[in-house]
């Protein structure tokens, strides 16, 4: 099912599918600002991560001496999420653990997904509970994709992206096969501020960046439109579309964690840069796109 919830400023429709985004449009000039799934490019539009970000090596990690498979970016992003509550400019969907969901994740949660406007911003915050007897381990993120050029303006090397701050990011090295290599590198000498885009920038897949500054904006100098994301509590911020080709489109993928490295099968219990949640507890982490 698709919901909307709207305010003056924009129209957001959500899937119950995966919790999925599937349109901003932004009244002022009636422009969409979110990828529409094109398959010939990608057919996703802002797939939720959970419990795991990226990928499992062999597609498979063990937890407590018993092995498990996992699907890319997780569950979450295949299961069918309820409506837990709904107004004009706000809407939870959520997602409950059951037999389905623990053949591929042993753990009692719950996990709800709110989308909120204020003003011309969307807010998407992760509120994820543990029921279960034990800790919950998990990871979280985002993979919103957005129209470039934006609102049909231009071309898409006409755009960047710019965070709000210079910073020494470190870029993730990955392997040809996208899983860590640990051999991470400065991404650009002198710290990094601006990104200009250009199809080739993805040839070798995805740009994942940490050491960063929480902010960053997609636009133009040419012209006026922008999308800004805020991702105070996120370690990673994926820059992306399908490698070798030219796509219009680009994923900016606040992320927790990021894949498993190269030949190793994860353990649960020691996987790196996961967020292990006591019993009873719940964690909540907001990310927000601000379309002007």
């Amino acid at each position: 099912m698709i919901y909307s919830i709207e305010n003056d400023y924009l129209s957001v429709k959500v899937s119950s599918l995966g919790a999925e985004l599937m349109s901003i449009l932004n009244k002022a000039n009636g422009g969409e600002y979110l990828w529409q799934g094109d398959a010939k490019y990608w057919a996703g539009r802002a797939p939720i991560m959970f419990p795991i970000c990226g990928r499992l090596y062999e597609g498979k990690y063990t937890y407590l001496g018993k092995e498990y498979t996992m699907p890319n970016h997780g569950i979450a992003r295949a299961g069918e999420f309820s409506l837990k509550s709904a107004a004009q400019d706000k809407i939870t969907l959520s997602l409950v653990a059951s037999e389905e969901t623990k053949a591929h994740y042993p753990f009692d949660f719950v996990l709800d997904v709110t989308f909120k406007l204020i003003n011309n911003t969307l807010e998407i915050t992760y509120n994820v509970k543990n029921n279960d007897t034990g800790e919950l381990i998990f990871a979280v993120g985002g993979h919103p994709a957005f129209n470039v050029p934006i609102n049909n303006e231009g071309s898409f090397e006409d755009y960047y992206v710019e965070f709000g701050n210079s910073c020494n990011a470190i870029r993730v090295d990955f392997s040809p096969t996208c899983f860590c290599t640990k051999k991470d590198k400065i991404f650009t000498k002198g710290g990094t501020k601006r990104i200009d885009l250009s199809h080739d920038l993805f040839d070798d897949d995805a740009i994942f960046l940490y050491n960063i500054d929480k902010t960053i904006t997609l636009k133009s100098d040419k012209h006026k439109g922008s999308i800004k994301l805020k991702y105070d509590r996120m370690k990673y911020v994926g820059l992306w579309h399908m490698p070798k080709t030219d796509a219009p489109y680009i994923c900016i993928e606040p992320w927790s964690s990021i894949p498993a490295n190269e030949g190793v099968v994860d353990n649960l219990l020691t996987k790196e840069e996961m967020i292990h949640l006591p019993k009873g507890y719940s964690y909540r982490n907001t990310y927000s796109i601000c379309i002007e």
